[in-house]
């Protein structure tokens, strides 16, 4: 098929050049502004989505898969220690 357009251009090399930076840049023209801005609404790109159809998020088990148990919040036993609103926490005796 190259060949064929190759041999169909005119002006000999000069032109044959010319000839295809031409129909190249009128290929990209119509895919940039005519077939992507087509095709982008039915392409899945923007469906993100975090957690399951609930809203909920879900963790991950030891083994990668999903546990299907909600991730951890305050009080039910994962609590940390020690204050997480300043920078400084207060010394301790060890």
């Amino acid at each position: 098929m190259y060949a064929w357009i190759w041999s169909k251009l005119p002006f000999g090399t000069p032109g044959k050049i010319t000839g295809s930076l031409l129909i190249t840049g009128v290929l990209v023209a119509l895919l940039w502004f005519v077939v992507f801005p087509w095709a982008e609404p039915i392409l899945p790109f923007d469906d993100v989505q975090v957690g399951d159809d609930f809203g909920t998020s879900t963790q991950q088990g030891p083994a990668g898969g999903a546990s299907g148990e909600a991730t951890p919040g305050p009080g039910d036993g994962h609590d940390l220690p020690y204050d997480i609103t300043t920078n400084n926490p207060e010394p301790t005796a060890s």
